[in-house]
């Protein structure tokens, strides 16, 4: 197995998609993501699984079960399962981060390029236990 070797920074800050799935492993999943100024990712609860955010570029908040937590440049959140979250792009600029997933949540490979566009494939894109490699 090869696993996911490159600059996370770089693809991070270079990346146009609201959702674009790099690697997924058995137990956990690399999603990138950016969110224009406005733009969140729609409040969620994942039940069975944990998640950490790590922000590249932009302001914003992560809400965890009703707290508002400021993120910019270099935070990292974590998401513990069973929370109820949601992630604002509160700035200017787009928000560009990535999110590990552990386990996976989203089919491998999955893009989508806007957020309506992940709304519409919601029910098609939910992790089927296929991985990377």
């Amino acid at each position: 197995m090869k696993g996911y070797v490159d600059n996370i920074e770089r693809a991070t800050v270079e990346n146009e998609d609201f959702r674009r799935v790099l690697y997924t492993g058995r137990n956990m999943q690399l999603v990138l993501m950016t969110l224009p100024p406005g733009c969140d990712i729609g409040e969620e609860v994942h039940e069975d699984r944990d998640q950490f955010f790590r922000i590249e570029e932009g302001e914003g908040e992560i809400r965890i079960d009703g707290v508002a937590n400021r993120v910019e440049d270099d935070f990292a959140v974590i998401v513990p399962a069973g929370a109820r979250h949601n992630v604002v792009n509160t700035g200017s600029e787009p928000l560009r981060l990535y999110t590990l997933y552990a386990p996976p949540e989203h089919r491998d490979g999955v893009v989508h390029k806007t957020k309506e566009q992940a709304e519409r494939d919601h029910d098609n894109d939910e992790w089927n236990g296929e991985t990377t490699e």
